[in-house]
């Protein structure tokens, strides 16, 4: 599968990046949500959007409400700092929120398989 991975953290980035190559997936990392969208019009071969929640310039969530408003619909997983239900209770729509952390090897490719389950199931 091919993802945009989204995070100004370079080490972070680097760190999903990793995940997603060790599960077989092809990733481009791009450090802010304007990079993210001109990726996404140059590259419309994407699968899915992993993106961290607190960037400059604009937020994960208000990424995936600019995608959404565009009308793309493209699986969306926001990674964060903070518990998860606060970024889900501010945009129920997300399609997943995980913690960035430590277990995100394998916290990642389960919340992967539960996205794509509820999309196949779509």
């Amino acid at each position: 599968m091919r993802i945009l991975v989204v995070d100004d953290d370079p080490v972070a980035g680097e760190m999903t990046l990793a995940v997603l190559e060790s599960e077989g997936h092809a990733a481009r990392l791009v450090e802010n949500g304007m990079e993210a969208l001109t990726a996404l019009d140059e590259e419309p071969d994407f699968e899915m959007i992993i993106s961290d929640m607190n960037m400059p310039l604009i937020s994960g969530i208000d990424l995936f409400r600019a995608l959404r408003d565009q009308g793309n619909r493209l699986p969306f997983i926001l990674l964060t700092g903070d518990e998860p239900a606060g970024p889900l209770a501010k945009e129920p729509r997300l399609d997943g929120c995980l913690v960035k952390d430590f277990t995100l090897e394998e916290s990642l490719p389960s919340m992967m398989d539960q996205v794509l389950t509820r999309y196949h199931r779509s």
